[in-house]
This record gives C-alpha cells, structure tokens and sequence, in this order.
C-alpha cells in the first residue's frame, strides 16, 4: 500500500471519527424513508430501491439488503430508541444522525426527544 492510500486512510478515519463525536447529543433529523436503507440504517442523498412486501414499503440500498428484508421478516421491524417498543420500518418515523446513522421512532415527539448517544 502506498503512503498516500495510508495517509488518505487516516484521514478518512480521523475524521469520521470527529463526526460521530461531533453528534453525540445531537437531535436527529427527520427524514422520508426514501432516502434510508433500512437493512444498514444508513441514510443516503438519492431515492433507495422499494420493496413491497404483504402490502408495506421498505426501502433498501442493494440486491443483498433487497434479499434479507425478503427473507428475514425481523429486518423489518427495530426498537424506538425512547420508548423502547417495537417499530415496523415501513411505517416508522425516520431520523438520521450528522454522522448518517438511521434511527427509528413510533412517533414524531419521540423522534423530537430523541439525542445521539454517545459512542463508547
């Protein structure tokens, strides 16, 4: 591996590094599941590909994340992160954090008093 692939590897990290701590204690930012892939929970600028299933829409960002949604039915579901229930993605209030990361609400006051944790 050359130095500048090194060097430029660092810096990616370093600065990855100082966006997550940079959100910590954050609000989130609501945001149209369009633009989520909801396998990686990872936010994205361009719409993601749909995928009905028993009459709801996800979304997702590959054939491989298209195939475990389809194939896991508990991929479709996460836990709001406030009050601890149990959330359908499809139907979900959806924030996401400076840093990218998707989180998922049962309701817009939960996703309004939600703050990033910390990354230990």
């Amino acid at each position: 591996m050359t130095l500048a692939k090194r060097c430029f590897g660092l810096v990616l990290a370093i600065s990855s590094f100082f966006l997550l701590v940079a959100a910590a204690g954050e609000k989130v930012k609501q945001v149209d599941s369009k633009y989520v892939c909801m396998i990686t929970k990872k936010h994205f600028q361009n719409e993601q590909m749909q995928v009905s299933v028993e009459g709801r829409t996800y979304y997702v960002c590959c054939d491989m994340c298209k195939t475990q949604l389809l194939e896991d039915p508990s991929t479709r579901a996460d836990v709001d992160p406030v009050s601890s229930n149990k959330v359908d993605k499809a139907t979900a209030v959806v924030g996401v954090d400076k840093a990218g990361n998707v989180y998922f609400f049962e309701s817009v006051q939960n996703l309004e008093r939600f703050r990033v944790p910390s990354k230990k």
